[in-house]
């Protein structure tokens, strides 16, 4: 067993996945003493069990204000035509999916009355059709019915090529979608389909129904949800500050707990970090993964807060534009109809992937904040490749680029056909992400690649406004930096993001995720 394989494990440990007494056993059976393995554990930060207090409400509300400070603020509150999770997260205060899941990855009811299976009859032996029963007595913020009506209207709207709605991939293969009864709704599928989930967050027919199609961006109820989730609709200003209060009508029992939310945005994961574990001044701060972990070390020591880890399906990566960012075809940059002049060469590919040092970026990076992995899918657990490798070469990467005809100028930078090996690079500002991309292009100059770094301010990079260039979905440049959310956890969702009918482009609003 190789260093990456005991980190791998050590990181299981710490997000609970593998037990400490499986870790000892595993190191005890390759030679070393229970203190040296006890040792190991200690320097991950996992020589103690981690438990997690569970609590059960006894009333709705009484927890007073909540104040909350996402530094990636959010822009937009359709989770339909939303692209980033800034915007997902917002949605869901107000809107909630059929189920949500467990972190064993189950699915557990939220506006379903119960998980269909073959054994309750609404999942098909044939594997053609899903059939839901609806949780009774639910209601949307202004106090209509919530109703099959609206599953099926979530389909019409989605599938709706005119909409431009990014979750379009997700109802390809469904045939119709009908209701039953006012509480059951039925999927029929163009073929068996074993993942048959296809709603995420569901938005209200009433509401929306005027704005299907061409006209779903002009809808006001993008930026004034009415849902039926945990809280209300407020106030928003986008990239500002969210407001929201306690949906007294709240169709699960004493829930939720604060009264008001408040979601404040803009700053960086820093400054939001220090918000809260130094000076207290915001009650919780969202997304500061990225975040040094010396940094928020040294800001924990102010006793205000603490940090929670949780390992899920997100994977941060380095995207190579197979298209080309610098020739416009039929007025369109990065078109699927251009070709990107050197990154389609695999050696120049199988170059930059050993030139990735991720044991360098997890260790004085991320640290406790990061998991090193070779796999696209790594959780659930299940789905996890334990064959898969990676490796960090820059040798290799010259013997690669050497092999590939590419040769080195004068100036140190390769070059082919008149091709040099230049490359724009760019991902959304955040100190820790800069910081990674300054690893790569260290290594990429030492194997002859000239590597210039971009940051794009996250309110742009990952904005669904598709008069935006610095949107991922343009990608207008070589290569960028990102971190994929996984969502339900079934890999076919996430592998969408690999098939040609999820390609971004100008006809599509950039509102795909094949980029």
């Amino acid at each position: 067993m190789d260093e990456h394989e005991i980190r791998e494990l050590l990181g299981n440990v710490y997000a609970g996945r593998l037990s400490r007494r499986a870790f000892v056993r595993t190191m005890v059976g390759l030679g070393l003493t229970v203190p040296l393995a006890s040792e190991l554990l200690a320097s991950a930060g996992v020589a103690q069990a981690q438990t997690r207090a569970i609590a059960t409400p006894a009333k709705r509300g009484g927890g007073g204000p909540l104040k909350a400070l996402w530094w990636d603020a959010p822009n937009m509150l359709n989770p339909l035509l939303a692209v980033g999770l800034k915007d997902w997260n917002a949605c869901s205060l107000f809107y909630e999916p059929l189920v949500w899941f467990d972190p064993q990855a189950n699915m557990m009811p939220a506006l379903a009355r119960e998980v269909p299976s073959v054994k309750n009859g609404g999942v098909a032996k044939d594997g053609v059709s899903v059939t839901w029963k609806l949780k009774p007595g639910v209601s949307w913020h202004d106090g209509k019915p919530f109703t099959a009506s609206d599953v099926v209207f979530n389909w019409e709207y989605t599938a709706a090529p005119a909409t431009g709605s990014p979750a379009v991939g997700v109802y390809r293969n469904v045939k119709q979608v009908e209701a039953l009864d006012p509480l059951t709704v039925k999927f029929v599928f163009t073929q068996p389909t074993p993942y048959w989930l296809m709603t995420g967050a569901i938005i209200p027919r009433h509401i929306f129904e005027a704005y299907k199609g061409a006209k779903s961006r002009e809808s006001p109820n993008n930026l004034r949800p009415v849902g039926s989730g945990p809280y209300r609709f407020v106030d928003f200003k986008p990239g500002d500050l969210l407001k929201a209060e306690i949906n007294s009508t709240y169709h699960v029992a004493n829930r939720p707990f604060f009264d008001t939310v408040e979601i404040k945005g803009g700053g960086d994961a820093v400054s939001a970090a220090r918000a809260v574990l130094q000076t207290g001044e915001y009650d919780y701060a969202a997304e500061v993964g990225n975040v040094e972990d010396d940094v928020l070390l040294r800001l924990e020591q102010g006793g205000k807060g603490k940090v929670v880890i949780a390992f899920g399906g997100r994977i941060t990566h380095v995207q190579l534009n197979q298209s080309d960012p610098w020739t416009e075809v039929d007025g369109e940059r990065s078109s699927v109809k251009s070709v990107h002049p050197f990154l389609t060469d695999p050696a120049v590919r199988g170059a930059l992937a050993l030139l990735v040092d991720r044991a360098e970026i997890q260790e004085q990076i991320l640290g406790r904040m990061g998991q090193v992995t070779p796999n696209f899918i790594s959780a659930p657990e299940r789905f996890r490749s334990k064959s898969t490798r990676w490796e960090f070469s820059i040798d290799k990467a010259n013997q690669m680029l050497d092999a590939g005809g590419w040769k080195r100028g004068a100036d140190g930078v390769r070059a082919r056909d008149g091709k040099r090996l230049k490359i724009l690079f760019q991902t959304a500002t955040n100190s820790a992400a800069q910081k990674m991309q300054a690893v790569i292009k260290q290594a990429a100059a030492k194997a002859g690649i000239e590597i210039e770094l971009k940051a794009v301010s996250p309110s742009s990079f990952t904005s669904s406004d598709p008069a935006n260039p610095d949107t991922y979905t343009h990608f207008y440049a070589d290569l960028q930096l990102i971190t994929y959310v996984m969502g339900p956890p079934d890999p076919e969702r996430l592998l969408r993001v690999f098939t040609s009918w999820e390609v971004a482009q100008k006809e599509n609003n950039w509102q795909k995720f094949n980029v």
